[in-house]
């Protein structure tokens, strides 16, 4: 037989972003709970509303499961002695395990002590069981309220907690369980009893409570579409704020406003900010994309006066608006580029200076970059004066109001201001990617300055010794890292890693930043961009052992490093290439034992050694020359020709030979031939199936 179990914490509003992160750790604290005290358990739900977190598990068995266990214990010999009386060996296991020596079973010549634990009624465990689940919660950040040590999202006003018709006896900080529970905030009144888990969710959404937060979704997003078929417009329905509106509320009304068509006036970026971020409204756009003095939002409650409520909204917004009207007029009295110096009075970071320092690093940066690839003298000018810009309009009053309009803002003083397209987009692009399925920069002078602002960053914050760890990566370095690997690739680029930090170190040392020393943080940040391109080959799908054999012989070339993992992938399917890693691995394992490159023919012994360092002379050029096209797959293609004239020399002579001459003559022409294909990957790390 089974039963429902209902769990409902009530407490004060629970901030939205909590929420799916809560609802994932119920499911799985429940799974392992119930699993770890041997009690079966059907469906499990776990949702809720600002105000109520809800667990609900189906079909939880009566009884606890029967634990049967056998325990080995000592020989026969020794636990009995030859009158077939216990020893005290044998007693004394027995005891341990708390049966009599009578009842000790003997198999395969050894005693046994099998016992037999009968389960115990669900209904006396689910207080302690539903306790260990709330203690275990965690949240990104917790609270403590009046006297209590238990520190949870938010405080708990009232608990339901049901076994069928049964209320389970349980208490937390402070909070006695029962079998009531509370509707909406302003709707409802008073009380609600719950007899049993079935009616739970029927009874609260008579009283203006959807519980459900799948189903309070699916609400909004109906309600939201036949506003817009009303309308005849589209609402643009952001995920993630639709996430955040599903759980800001317990009963969705969506309803449509309106603001003065004169704001229009503002660039589109600015009024959906001022909708999205401030207001959690949703913008409105015509059939061909434009923007219209439309917006969606969802009140928590119901259609009872629902034109005060638009009113009130519409009220907020209009003075949001103005706000941004008037700094958006304010911001154009003078140019963005007369903003720059004002840039001398923001930090940056404590030893890293002003933002002004970090931009004349970003210029230095992007005249560098930009000739290194080649670009024309008035692509490089362009480059320069978009970083001289970049971070300009982080001293306007828009900015300063809307922070998430950095670069989006600059980009469009700088067009008024008359400056270059090129350069006006770029003070946009070079944010991006800002997250992971971000868009990437297109124009010159955004990708240059891009990379330049992000590896500033990344060997800057490396030098004064701030290095993410583990999970905490304040200044978001992770992201930048990935998002150059990204721009690198999307471009074709040839900017080498080591390069770029090279580079960026000298600017560093130029205005006596650098606080450590070059060499070391150059490891460390090469390491860093190591684990990206790890994640980079995960995503191309290139196997792990692939990943491991690319990334061991070079990856300072982002794109040549993903070319190579593509060939060897492609190669690796080659019929010879299982008895072409062994091979090459006898080679490594030997070479691995000198440093020696020098080769004398003259100490050859064996004709198999002369066959075998021809071999290698007539692949070298071929190898050396298919490598410089990246033209992999043929140059491991030549490699393995290799193959059959290595396996000679192996089976004929005797690498470590007692003359150190000619033992060291051969190991070097085994680490000749070693250092030619850890061009291309380091096979040791290959793994075959």
């Amino acid at each position: 037989m089974s039963k429902d179990l209902l769990l409902e914490l009530g407490t004060e509003e629970i901030p939205a972003g909590f929420m799916d992160y809560t609802f994932k750790q119920l499911t799985e604290l429940s799974k392992e709970i119930f699993s770890n005290n041997r009690i079966e358990i059907g469906e499990i739900q776990a949702t809720g509303t600002p105000r109520r977190l809800v667990l609900l598990i189906k079909d939880v068995a009566e009884k606890q499961s029967d634990l049967e266990k056998e325990v080995r214990g000592p020989a026969v010999r020794i636990a009995f002695d030859e009158e077939g009386n216990p020893s005290k060996a044998g007693a004394g296991f027995a005891c341990g395990q708390g049966i009599s020596p009578e009842e000790l079973e003997v198999r395969d010549e050894y005693v046994y002590a099998c016992t037999r634990e009968l389960g115990e009624d669900t209904k006396k465990l689910l207080a302690e069981l539903l306790t260990e689940i709330i203690n275990k919660l965690n949240f990104p950040k917790s609270m403590r309220w009046a006297s209590e040590e238990m520190r949870f999202a938010r405080p708990i006003k009232w608990i339901l907690s049901l076994y069928g018709e049964d209320i389970v006896d349980l208490s937390v900080a402070g909070v006695k369980a029962s079998n009531w529970s509370k509707g909406h905030r302003f709707l409802s009144e008073g009380q609600i009893v719950i007899d049993s888990p079935a009616e739970y969710f029927a009874k609260l959404e008579k009283e203006f409570v959807i519980v459900d937060h799948n189903r309070r979704r699916e609400m909004i997003v109906e309600q939201i579409e036949a506003i817009a078929q009303k309308k005849d417009v589209v609402v643009k329905v952001d995920e993630g704020l639709l996430t955040e509106v599903n759980f800001l509320v317990e009963y969705p009304t969506a309803l449509c406003g309106s603001f003065s068509e004169d704001f229009l006036e503002l660039p589109s970026e600015v009024l959906i900010t001022s909708m999205r971020e401030h207001q959690r409204y949703f913008p409105v756009e015509d059939k061909k994309g434009n923007l219209q003095n439309l917006f969606v939002t969802v009140r928590n409650g119901n259609e009872e006066h629902i034109d005060v409520v638009r009113a009130g909204n519409e009220k907020v917004l209009q003075a949001r608006l103005s706000d941004a009207i008037f700094f958006y007029e304010e911001d154009q009295e003078e140019t963005l580029a007369t903003k720059v110096d004002k840039l001398k009075n923001v930090i940056f970071q404590e030893d890293l200076g002003t933002i002004y320092e970090k931009v004349e690093r970003i210029v230095s940066l992007s005249g560098e970059f930009a000739n290194q690839l080649g670009l024309s003298e008035d692509k490089v000018e362009q480059a320069k004066r978009a970083a001289k810009l970049s971070k300009a309009d982080l001293v306007t009053g828009m900015v300063d109001e809307f922070s998430k309009l950095q670069g989006v803002m600059g980009s469009y003083y700088a067009l008024n201001d008359g400056e270059d397209e090129e350069v006006a987009s770029a003070i946009f692009e070079h944010y991006l990617p800002r997250y992971a399925d971000d868009i990437l920069p297109s124009t010159e002078a955004g990708i240059i300055v891009s990379i330049a602002d992000k590896i500033d960053s990344i060997v800057g914050f490396f030098s004064v010794g701030i290095i993410p760890t583990g999970s905490q990566d304040p200044y978001a370095l992770r992201r930048q890292a990935q998002g150059i690997v990204k721009i690198i690739v999307d471009a074709g680029l040839e900017l080498d890693l080591d390069y770029l930090i090279e580079q960026s170190l000298a600017t560093l040392k130029k205005q006596d930043k650098l606080q450590r020393d070059g060499a070391e943080v150059k490891a460390e940040v090469l390491d860093f961009f190591k684990l990206r391109l790890e994640n980079l080959l995960e995503e191309a799908e290139v196997r792990y052992d692939v990943s491991d054999a690319i990334l061991a012989s070079n990856f300072i070339n982002i794109n040549d490093t993903l070319i190579r993992a593509t060939a060897l992938m492609e190669y690796r399917e080659d019929e010879g290439f299982e008895e072409l890693i062994t091979a090459f691995n006898r080679v490594a394992n030997l070479a691995s034992k000198s440093n020696n490159t020098e080769i004398n023919p003259e100490l050859f012994e064996d004709d198999s050694e002369r066959e075998l360092y021809s071999a290698y002379q007539n692949a070298k050029d071929k190898i050396d020359s298919l490598v410089a096209e990246r033209a992999y797959v043929e140059a491991l293609t030549e490699v393995a020709k290799l193959k059959e004239p290595i396996d000679n020399f192996f089976d004929s002579v005797m690498v470590m030979a007692k003359n150190e001459e000619v033992k060291e003559n051969r190991l070097g022409l085994l680490n000749s031939i070693s250092n030619l294909l850890a061009k291309i990957a380091d096979l040791t790390k290959i793994v075959i199936d």
